[in-house]
């Protein structure tokens, strides 16, 4: 009996430990979340932008004017700040199958900025927090199993900054004020129906093709070069489909959405998701 007594009080206080140093990790870890989106929506509410004129627009592309004609119906809106919540099935790097995933973002509307961050299960009991953050110019990027174990511990390099470039970029249609003439981005011609969207900021550049619809639906984007498939990470991914557009504050906002990587003219989808909020600030 004594044997069974100190087995169950050593099996409660290993538990008990356990909890502990999940319940430590989690709070650290929401906490560099909660001070990453402050540091995002403080670049996003300290970008101005003059008024774009009807001038403007026409002098971009004619499958941009078509697109900005459809996303602004009522005018040409302003914000400085999007925040975004979506749920879906993630595929983890380097795996085949599918978990619900829910996900947050925070976006600096004007100047390239973003946190991005998930909770993705990976068995019953267990999951995975991932965040993403990049402001001027610099990202970083982790994922730890139930908020303590990090499995994945990205410092900024000049490729991987680049990359997060691309993720802003990519998310781009969420907040089409952004894609206006005057900010960041600046746009190519092609062809009727697809340009190319080209973003500088902080000594970057990054860019990818966008391909409209008749009706001026953005309905995906692709990156131009091929993706580094054997990382632990998806970064950007190189291709992202829009669908199922709504007004949001006056602005056509696609609810659904597929991000994948792309490579030797394949496409991996990783991220097929909807949007379940959405708030311009």
């Amino acid at each position: 009996m004594h044997i069974l007594k100190w087995t169950a009080l050593g099996v409660g206080l290993i538990g008990a430990g356990i909890a502990g140093l999940v319940a430590t990790g989690s709070f650290l870890t929401e906490r560099d979340i909660s001070q990453f989106r402050e540091h995002v929506s403080e670049i996003g509410l300290t970008e101005v932008r003059q008024p774009v004129s009807r001038e403007d627009i026409e002098s971009l592309p004619a499958p941009v004017q078509r697109y900005f004609d459809f996303v602004f119906p009522n005018g040409v809106t302003t914000a400085n700040i999007v925040r975004v919540s979506a749920e879906g099935q993630f595929r983890r790097p380097q795996t085949e199958d599918f978990n619900l995933t829910t996900a947050e973002q925070v976006i600096a509307i004007g100047e390239p900025a973003l946190m991005f961050s998930a909770t993705t299960p990976i068995v019953p009991g267990i999951w995975a927090r991932a965040y993403d953050f990049f402001a001027e110019g610099e990202m970083e990027m982790k994922a730890k199993v139930m908020s303590v174990l990090t499995v994945v511990d990205e410092a900024e390099t000049p490729e991987l900054n680049v990359i997060s470039l691309r993720r802003w970029l990519l998310e781009s249609a969420l907040f089409p004020q952004a894609l206006l003439p005057g900010g960041p981005v600046r746009w190519e011609p092609i062809n009727e129906n697809s340009a190319r969207a080209i973003v500088e900021a902080d000594g970057l550049r990054a860019a990818m093709i966008a391909h409209f619809d008749e009706d001026g639906r953005m309905v995906f984007m692709a990156a131009e070069e091929d993706g580094d498939l054997s990382t632990s990470y998806h970064g950007s991914g190189e291709h992202v489909t829009r669908s199922d557009y709504r007004e949001v504050d006056g602005v056509m906002v696609p609810h659904r959405f597929v991000i994948s990587r792309a490579s030797g003219g394949e496409i991996y989808p990783f991220f097929d998701a909807a949007l379940t909020q959405i708030e311009f600030e």
